[in-house]
């Protein structure tokens, strides 16, 4: 999902980016600004409707649904 960094080097004079694709690697595809979240627990970008919301230290947190590992079992075999 996120797109590749540029390939950057420091300067001389001190600056790092000659030049720097603008915008977030995380962009909106959709009508809402969050079109993407990281799950709670394993951290992965992932489109809200692969996410679902449960409660973990005392606050809804937004984590993979049906789980981490499923979802990623399920991903894996659609791309191969």
């Amino acid at each position: 999902m996120a797109k590749d960094d540029p390939k950057t080097a420091i300067d001389a004079g001190g600056l790092r980016y000659r030049s720097k694709v603008a915008g977030s690697p995380f962009s909106a595809t959709g009508a809402f600004g969050a079109a993407t979240m990281s799950c709670f627990l394993c951290g992965k970008h992932r489109p809200r409707a692969q996410l679902k919301s449960r409660k973990l230290l005392g606050k809804s947190q937004a984590v993979c649904a049906p789980s981490c590992k499923e979802l990623e079992a399920m991903l894996a075999a659609n791309k191969a």
